[in-house]
């Protein structure tokens, strides 16, 4: 990539290209109408992996006094392996965190090994299962937690932390 990757809040200006990557990304994608109403929810956090003016990627996680849930993590299927998934989890955590957030929690399919391996990464372990939590195929998901204070994770890819 010619410029480098900017992790930052998501914007209005975001909505289409977040919304087209939903399309790409999930089988059960969220709506234009879902993530404008996500954007503006004062108590949500979404941010984007900006490459010049495309996006790449978004994450958002609501922030309900000191838990966090993660609610979406998307990236380009055609820039994936790359590095921005990480980029943007662990942005999301520096935000939860700065929001006065001691644990997160989020579901992900059974079957997304990529995914899990992720999450469990930055600390995330499988605490309970949702049987048939996904309507497309009834796909089970798989409940994960972080509790930021229990690993003394701060965040995991900061430099001396």
């Amino acid at each position: 990539m010619d410029e480098e990757v900017i992790i930052r809040r998501m914007t209005e200006a975001d909505l289409d290209q977040a919304a087209e990557l939903e399309l790409r990304c999930f089988s059960v994608p969220w709506t234009l109408g879902m993530l404008e109403e996500e954007l503006a929810n004062e108590h949500a956090l979404y941010l984007a992996a900006a490459h010049g003016e495309q996006i790449l990627g978004y994450a958002g996680a609501w922030l309900v006094f000191e838990e966090g849930h993660i609610t979406n993590i998307a990236v380009d299927p055609d820039t994936r392996r790359k590095g921005i998934g990480r980029l943007l989890l662990s942005a999301l955590i520096e935000g939860m965190q700065g929001g006065g957030v001691t644990s997160a929690t989020l579901e992900v399919r059974r079957g997304n090994t990529a995914a899990i391996a992720l999450y469990a990464s930055f600390g995330f372990k499988v605490e309970g299962m949702r049987r048939g939590y996904y309507p497309d195929n009834d796909e089970d998901a798989l409940i994960m937690w972080s509790r930021f204070q229990e690993t003394g994770m701060q965040n995991p890819n900061r430099q001396g932390g």
